[in-house]
């Protein structure tokens, strides 16, 4: 049987705006836009209309390009003494990971906009239209979910630090509970408005006043950082492997090429230490090429072949001693596909006044800025981890990807891609596969013990005797969400259990 169209996202609430747009005639442009605005309401944390993301827009004819509307630094930098600034943990139960909030952690976003502009050069359905599932979601309310509510138990420090994010995102000082009615009215105004007015009313309007005041009393923003935040179409970063081609996210974001390189000097069909090597060299690598400094100049000597070389060779031969994002993909039946990854870092800890909107804290991130929130140059593009990617076939078989995940983005993508390219795995197998992530320079290895063949995890184990296994799947490792589209127009979607991931195929 011959599928329609495909989407794959990380609520039921957002999978099914994208498919209602889509059954109404909508391109898949059109429904990662719906799908985005209900994930605001329906993923409260990890979406924002004033965060920032990629999208990957491959056409039916097999071009792509990707829309970079991640966040960018403000144009003033403000002293220490003038800033509304907390640091907060998450806690992850196995691990814990630091953070920065307050109206100092506001970088300037151009998202609102960039959905408009993709809308407005490659979407079909009135703006109007797309915006109503999420107003419809945020005025009728949204069930907490299991999985949104492990979330809020993990931000919790976020959720509970002014009235403003008490207001909206708890019951009683405590985030919502599993089954509670999550509804934000304000936010269903402010997007009512959007789908007649467009971003103006983000950029230059009503809401951009109320960020504004709270920017005077504690931030770093400017009424010229909201006004002048552009998005930018850029062509992928393309690498091969084996006989697929892979499209991923170019520089000046880091993800997609350090997901290149690791899949360069990793080995065929790699198992779980192989993949731990690839992982900890292309740690190794990124310091060596001061990639975090410049991105295009790093990324330059990533794949000069000398260094290639090296690093492959010491793979193969040698033993060794939250951000809050999420993820939209899409195939519409006249074959456009889109990869969607949104990030709303883990909030600022407020409430923009009478909107709804919770705003990025995107300069208050490790791994973004690290160390210090105020270590970062005027007037640039943030370099992020995340990467939509396409991967196609010689037989015609294309499949467009994403994660959530932070820093794990790189390591959840390699290895979905890995079981793909390598093993030939179905999307549900590759996604479901056991993963690990290895971070920094002297590596410490977490991993997935579910599902991990004995083997693999006693040469694991063998090569890095204190890495660290988790007894069951976790977000920590990332959320991959897919679609595949054959030649003949037969779809497939798989969303991964480790996001609450959700599938349509209709």
């Amino acid at each position: 049987m011959s599928w329609r169209f495909a989407i794959a996202a990380g609520h039921q609430v957002t999978a099914d705006a994208g498919a209602e747009v889509l059954r109404a005639g909508g391109n898949a442009v059109d429904a990662a836009v719906a799908a985005a605005f209900t994930a605001m309401v329906a993923e409260p944390v990890l979406a924002g209309l004033m965060g920032g993301g990629f999208m990957l827009v491959r056409d039916p004819k097999g071009g792509a390009r990707i829309l970079d509307a991640f966040v960018q630094t403000p144009r003033r930098k403000r002293p220490l003494s003038e800033l509304d600034l907390r640091e907060v943990e998450a806690d992850f139960g196995e691990t814990r990971q630091r953070f920065v909030i307050g109206a100092g952690t506001v970088a300037g976003s151009g998202f609102a906009a960039a959905l408009e502009g993709a809308h407005r050069d490659l979407g079909r359905m009135p703006m109007a239209e797309l915006v109503g599932p999420a107003v419809r979601a945020a005025r009728e309310g949204v069930r907490v979910t299991a999985f949104q509510s492990g979330i809020g138990r993990i931000v919790t420090p976020i959720l509970c630090a002014t009235d403003s994010i008490r207001a909206l995102m708890c019951d009683e000082g405590e985030p919502k509970a599993e089954g509670a009615l999550f509804t934000n009215p304000a936010l269903a105004d402010v997007l009512e408005v959007f789908g007649i007015e467009g971003a103006r009313l983000i950029q230059e309007g009503e809401v951009a006043a109320a960020l504004l005041q709270v920017m005077e009393e504690g931030g770093h923003l400017t009424r010229d950082d909201l006004r002048r935040h552009r998005a930018v179409w850029r062509e992928p970063l393309r690498h091969a492997r084996g006989m697929a081609e892979i499209g991923l996210n170019p520089p000046p974001a880091l993800g997609g090429a350090l997901i290149a390189f690791a899949l360069a000097i990793a080995p065929d069909r790699p198992g779980a230490a192989d993949l731990a090597r690839a992982f900890a060299q292309t740690v190794h690598a990124r310091l060596e090429t001061r990639l975090d400094d410049d991105v295009v100049a790093g990324t330059a000597k990533l794949f000069d072949p000398d260094l290639l070389a090296r690093y492959r060779a010491s793979v193969q031969g040698r033993r060794a001693a939250l951000r809050g994002t999420t993820q939209i993909s899409v195939v519409d039946p006249a074959g456009m596909g889109v990869s969607l990854t949104l990030s709303n870092g883990e909030g600022a800890g407020f409430v923009v006044p009478g909107t709804g909107i919770v705003p990025n804290n995107m300069l208050g991130e490790d791994d973004l800025v690290p160390g210090d929130p105020l270590n970062w140059e005027a007037d640039r593009r943030l370099a992020s981890m995340m990467t939509p990617l396409e991967v196609g076939w010689p037989d015609g078989r294309v499949a467009l990807m994403g994660s959530g995940g932070s820093n794990r983005i790189r390591t959840a993508l390699a290895q979905v891609l890995v079981q793909l390219c390598d093993h030939g795995a179905s999307l549900e197998a590759a996604i479901t596969a056991p993963r690990l992530h290895v971070e920094g320079r002297e590596p410490e290895i977490d991993f997935e013990l579910e599902g991990l063949p004995d083997a693999a995890r006693e040469a694991l184990l063998g090569a890095w005797p204190e890495a660290r296994g988790w007894a069951s799947r976790s977000m920590f490792f990332g959320g991959v969400h897919a679609v595949m589209r054959d030649a003949r127009g037969n779809v497939d979607a798989a969303g991964d259990p480790r996001r609450d991931g959700v599938a349509i195929i209709g």
